[in-house]
C-alpha cells in the first residue's frame, strides 16, 4: 500500500471524528483552541491506537486467510464505507452533542465510537506489507489535524459540512476496498 492509499484511508477514517468535532465547535461562541487541541488529541490518539490493535489481531490469523485476504479487505472496507453512507442517507448522522461543554468521559466514548472502523482497517493491514507504525502515525496525525480544524470550522460555519464529510469518507473507503479487490485478482497493479 502506497502513501496515497494510506493518506486516503486516514482521511476516510477521520471523517466521523471530523464530523463530531464540527459539532463540538458548533457549541462554541468563540473558538477555544485548548479544547480544540484536546478534542484532536483524543480522536487522533484513538484513531492511531485502533489500527495497531487490529493489525495485532490480524497478524495472528494471517496464515489462515492469506488466500482470500483481498476479499476480507474489500468486505470490511466496503461494509464500513457503505454503513457510513447508509447511516447518512437514513439521517443517523445527526446525533452529535453540539451545545455542551467539554466532558472528558463523553469525549472518550465518542473517540472510541468513531475509531471502531479503524480497528477493522487495522485487521486488513496484517494482510499487506505495511509499516504499521508509519500507518498509525499518519492516521493519528491526519485525524488530529482534521479534528482541530473541524472544531474551528464548526465554530465559524456551522454544520453544513458534516454530511459532505461523512459521505466523502464512506465513498473513499468503498473505493479503496474495490481497488484492493481488483489488485488481489491482478486486474490492477500499482
Amino acid at each position: 500500500m502506497g502513501q496515497i492509499e494510506l493518506i486516503g484511508i486516514a482521511l476516510a477514517l477521520s471523517m466521523d471524528a471530523f464530523a463530531v468535532s464540527v459539532c463540538k465547535g458548533l457549541g462554541m461562541k468563540k473558538i477555544n483552541y485548548s479544547q480544540a487541541l484536546t478534542i484532536g488529541l483524543f480522536f487522533g490518539g484513538f484513531q492511531a491506537l485502533m489500527p495497531l490493535l487490529g493489525w495485532l489481531l490480524g497478524s495472528r490469523f494471517e496464515s489462515y486467510i492469506r488466500a482470500f485476504d483481498h476479499w476480507v479487505a474489500f468486505g470490511l472496507l466496503a461494509f464500513i464505507g457503505g454503513k457510513m453512507i447508509v447511516d447518512l442517507l437514513r439521517g443517523k448522522d445527526d446525533d452529535c452533542a453540539c451545545c455542551q461543554k467539554l466532558d472528558y468521559r463523553e469525549l472518550l466514548y465518542m473517540a472510541v465510537a468513531t475509531s471502531i472502523d479503524a480497528l477493522t482497517v487495522g485487521i486488513t493491514f496484517a494482510f499487506f506489507e505495511i509499516n504499521v507504525w508509519r500507518a498509525t502515525v499518519v492516521i493519528g496525525l491526519v485525524t488530529m489535524t482534521l479534528c482541530v480544524a473541524g472544531v474551528a470550522l464548526g465554530c465559524k460555519f456551522g454544520a453544513k459540512f458534516k454530511r459532505g464529510a461523512t459521505l466523502a469518507g464512506g465513498v473513499v473507503l468503498v473505493l479503496i476496498g474495490i481497488k484492493i479487490l481488483l489488485e488481489g485478482y491482478g486486474i490492477l497493479a500499482f
